[in-house]
Parts: structure tokens; C-alpha cells; sequence
């Protein structure tokens, strides 16, 4: 057996994104911390929001109309006192990003004062929405990795995959680390460490159809699901209205800016239909947006429906819609003169690994932050730009409680080496990629924007299925990036499932036609390992 090459730190924060940065930098002057990233620093679902962060910074706004609004969003099922806590440290929390440097958008005032330009979206009553044109999630991403890349207590880890936390013998609610795979080296090696952070974003790489990057295979959630920490509304995976319809797109979202800037959804001759659906029109939370493309689409035989913003002025557009313009443009669609053609794709996973105000799971060391978490915030639906928001409020929130705790005793007990004695190189490749496409296009038929009960049957049996290949395939070959993810993605689909045929009622994100109505009373999914 090979010697397993050993890191240590104070922290493992395993997620490059806007939580597990903004962790980072609130920890290094404390204590020594390594920041774990799959890919690139900066390739994360943080790079690619487009509409902004919530936050009252208008007088004629309120923290209880932020509240209001994301409880009616939330559609029942928010927790009230994440919602009212993460509300009122958003303004706070949005001026510590301001002074890492986020170049948020300004205008002029009545008054001649610069003061920050504030835009819209579906939900909110008000404009309360801080960007930077239309990539702040870039702006953000981009402003907190200079911070964190030459401070001397962070160390970057970028092309390294997390497999598994590392439970402790001698305390076993507590870990002491976690096996790695180093992408370069292409061996396991092992991060030691006193406090564990998950910071790997949501799985909607789970469905064939996603605005996420590559990277969003749920690693985060199932890491921690194998650890024993209690996951929660998994059946709430947020499907984002608008992505751009073209077969060399890719991933590209449409921001919900669009539509808060007075964009309207239409059929192709330029018919409006959303009025049918909500009395909010185009400004309807996502759930509703979503479901009622979706409809339209089905209704008609459409392959896309369309949003059009090209009654406002050229200048208009380009000024605040600058990449969303360019991108369109590249493909031929030019947005000042014909309408976008978008559909729905899977965009964000509301729920996830339970975790308290401090951002603790059940595992005492163990947090998670940013989309791998479930807070309460988000209930059956996500408001919109309230996303960046909760990375932010809760990795302050968990620096504080893993600064109270930092004096603790260090668990310095043999973690056990990493075996591949037994294992070979595959030469079946093409199994995971099978795999993969199965896994991602059965969920987007059977466990999408609109479920039945037998759809979740016939899911859960070729999950099964699926689950005991992989397991099989993980333990006779070496490990790689796509076997991991894969293994991963399988787990984030069961929870998906489980959770989904737990709730017998349609509500927020989770529509099901066996129960298309909403119970009186309602909670949350919580699962739990029984072994």
C-alpha cells in the first residue's frame, strides 16, 4: 500500500464559489485555511448569475417587504426567522462586499449624489436588486478571488475533487478531514483538518436540461448525505424560466432582470400569455413562470417560447443587458429588434444539507453554506437574487461560530490510507458516459417541472439500478473526475426522489398531477440515514 500524501489546516472549505470565498476571507486572519476547488477558481454557478443581490438599500423599501415578499415566494414553507435574519443582515453584508471591492452599477440621484442603481425582478415589490450590469455573479466571483489569492492563511487547492468526509473513531459526530482527488497528479490524498465546510453548490447537472455549469453535480450533498447529516427539501429543485433556445447556446440563462425591466413572455407570433397564469403577469415568482412555459409549450407542440424586450430603446438595452445582448447577437438574434427564444432548465437546489442559524449540520463540525445548504430561506421556491444573498449572510454567520470554537481541542487520531491495492485502471469509459446520459434524461422526463406518482416509481427503480453499477464500478477501478461526479449525481438524484414521493401535495416548485392540491398544513422534507 502507498504512503496517502496528508495536508492540514485549521478549515477545509470544499467550494470556490461566492459562500465558500467569503468564508475564507472572513477565516485567514484567524486561522490557516485551504480552499478545495473541482475546477478552475473561478469556474463556479457564482461566475454565471446574471441578476443580482437582494437588498434594501431605497428608503422607500423595507427589511419587512423583503421578508414579506420571500415568504410569499417561498410558498408556505420558508423558515420566518432565516427569512427575517437574512433580511436584515443583507444590507451589511452587501456593504462588506462593497468593500472588497464589487463594483455594484451607481446612477446619479435627484440630488446630484451617486447612489447604487437598483432593478427589479419576479417577486420582489420593490426595487432592491444591487448588480453590476448583467454579470454581477461574475463581478462577485472575480472581486473575491483577487482577495483571496494572495492572502498568506488561504491556500488554493484548484483541479482537486472532494470524495469523502472522514469520520472520527474516537468522536464520532464529529470529522477529521476528507479524501481528495488530485486532478493533476491523478492520485487520493488526504486534508486533515478541525473544521469542514461544504461549499460545492446545488446538482441541477442532474437534469439533461441546466443553466449550471459542468461542476454542479451535487458533490457537496451527497458527501454529506454519506456522512450522516440530515438532508432536507431535495424535491424543491428550481427550474429558471428563461434560458436562451439555440443549439449552440449551451447553458446561456436569461436573466429575470429582462422581465423586471419591463420584457414580456409571448408565443411566436408575439401573443402574451402569462396574464392567463398569475395576476403578476411576466413578474410571477419562477415556480409559476416556469410551469406555465412549460405549458404553453406542451399545449402548442413548441419547441421554445419567446421574451421580448425590443420596445425599449437600443441604449436601454445595451446598457443594461450588455453580455445577454452580445451573446444573442453572436447567434443571430439581435434583442433591439425580435424577441428571445427561451424554455425553462433546471437552475438551483432549494433544499439540500440541513444546517441551523450558524450554518452547523448535525455533524458538529461539519457546515455548509451557499447552495449546498438548506437554511429555510428558499422554502418551495427560491426568490429571486436572493441566492448570493444567503452565500454571504451565512458564511459570516458560520465564520462566527467556528471563530467561538476555534480554541477547541484538535482530534489527532490515524486517519486510515487510502487503499488502491486492489483496484486497475478502466478500460470501459464508455459505461459512465452511458450512465450518465440515462441518469440525466430519465429525471428530465419523470421527475421534472411537472411529476406523477408512477413517474417517481419508475425513477426510483432505475436509480436503483443505476446506484448498485456505480457502486460496483467504484469499487474495482481508480477513481476519476467522472466517475465521482457520477456517483454523486446518482445519491442527489435518490434524495431528489425521496423527498418528492414523501410530499403528497403540489406546491412551489414540486407539482404533481396525483396531487395537484396543497395541504393546510405543511413542513419541510427532512431524511435521514437509517445506516
Amino acid at each position: 500500500m502507498t504512503q496517502t500524501i496528508e495536508h492540514r489546516c485549521d478549515l477545509l472549505i470544499v467550494g470556490s464559489g461566492a459562500a465558500g470565498l467569503s468564508l475564507a476571507l472572513k477565516m485567514a486572519e484567524h486561522c490557516d485555511v485551504i480552499v478545495l476547488s473541482k475546477s478552475d477558481l473561478d469556474e463556479g454557478s457564482t461566475r454565471y448569475a446574471q441578476g443580482g443581490i437582494a437588498a434594501v438599500f431605497d428608503d422607500s423599501d423595507s427589511i419587512e417587504s423583503h421578508v414579506k415578499d420571500t415568504l410569499n415566494a417561498g410558498a408556505g414553507l420558508c423558515d420566518e426567522e432565516v427569512v427575517a435574519y437574512t433580511a436584515a443582515n443583507a444590507k451589511e453584508s452587501m456593504q462588506w462586499l462593497i468593500e472588497k471591492g464589487v463594483p455594484f452599477d451607481q446612477e446619479q440621484g435627484e440630488n446630484g449624489e451617486k447612489k447604487f442603481h437598483l432593478t427589479r425582478e419576479g417577486g420582489h415589490s420593490h426595487r432592491r436588486i444591487l448588480h453590476a450590469a448583467d454579470a454581477t455573479g461574475a463581478a462577485v466571483q472575480e472581486t473575491l478571488s483577487d482577495n483571496v489569492a494572495n492572502h498568506p492563511n488561504i491556500h488554493l487547492y484548484e483541479r482537486y475533487n472532494a470524495i469523502d468526509l472522514i469520520k472520527s473513531v474516537a468522536e464520532p459526530n464529529k470529522c477529521v478531514g476528507a479524501y481528495v482527488w488530485n486532478r493533476k497528479k491523478e492520485r487520493v490524498e488526504v486534508i486533515r483538518s478541525r473544521f469542514i465546510t461544504l461549499a460545492t453548490g446545488g446538482g441541477s447537472k442532474v437534469y439533461q436540461y441546466t443553466s449550471n455549469p459542468d461542476v454542479s453535480s451535487g458533490d457537496g450533498i451527497a458527501m454529506a448525505w454519506r456522512a450522516g447529516c440530515e438532508i432536507a427539501n431535495m424535491e424543491f429543485n428550481q427550474f429558471h424560466p428563461t434560458c436562451l433556445y439555440h443549439p449552440d447556446a449551451g447553458n446561456f440563462l436569461i436573466s429575470e432582470a429582462l422581465r423586471g425591466e419591463g420584457a414580456f413572455l409571448c408565443h411566436e407570433d408575439g401573443t402574451k400569455f402569462m396574464h392567463k397564469f398569475d395576476e403578476r403577469g411576466d413578474l410571477a415568482p419562477r415556480d409559476i413562470v416556469a410551469r406555465a412555459i412549460d405549458f404553453e409549450m406542451k399545449r402548442l407542440g413548441a419547441d421554445c417560447m419567446y421574451l421580448d424586450i425590443s420596445h425599449k430603446s437600443n441604449d436601454f438595452i445595451k446598457k443594461h443587458f450588455p453580455n445577454i445582448y452580445r451573446k444573442c447577437r453572436s447567434l443571430g438574434i439581435d434583442i433591439t429588434t425580435s424577441p428571445i427564444p427561451v424554455v425553462p432548465a433546471a437552475h438551483y437546489t432549494c433544499g439540500g444539507v440541513k444546517t441551523d442559524f450558524n450554518a452547523q449540520t448535525n455533524i458538529d463540525n461539519v457546515y455548509a453554506i451557499g447552495e449546498t445548504a438548506y437554511t429555510g430561506l428558499h422554502g418551495a421556491n427560491r426568490m429571486a437574487s436572493n441566492s448570493l444573498l444567503e452565500c454571504v449572510v451565512f458564511a459570516h454567520a458560520a465564520a462566527k461560530h467556528i471563530l467561538s470554537h476555534l480554541d477547541g481541542h484538535y482530534i489527532d487520531e490515524e486517519i486510515k490510507p487510502w487503499d488502491e491495492s486492489r483496484v486497475i485502471d478502466s478500460d470501459e469509459q464508455v459505461i459512465i458516459q452511458h450512465n450518465w446520459h440515462e441518469l440525466r434524461l430519465f429525471m428530465w422526463d419523470y421527475v421534472g417541472i411537472v411529476r406523477t406518482d408512477k413517474r417517481l416509481e419508475r425513477a426510483l427503480r432505475r436509480i436503483n439500478l443505476l446506484k448498485q453499477e456505480i457502486d460496483e464500478y467504484y469499487s474495482n477501478f481508480k477513481v476519476s473526475n467522472n466517475m465521482l461526479e457520477l456517483r454523486n449525481l446518482v445519491c442527489v438524484a435518490q434524495l431528489i426522489v425521496n423527498c418528492a414521493m414523501q410530499r403528497k401535495e403540489s406546491r412551489g416548485l414540486h407539482y404533481n398531477l396525483d396531487h395537484p392540491q396543497q395541504n393546510e398544513q405543511s413542513g419541510p422534507t427532512i431524511i435521514r440515514r437509517t445506516s
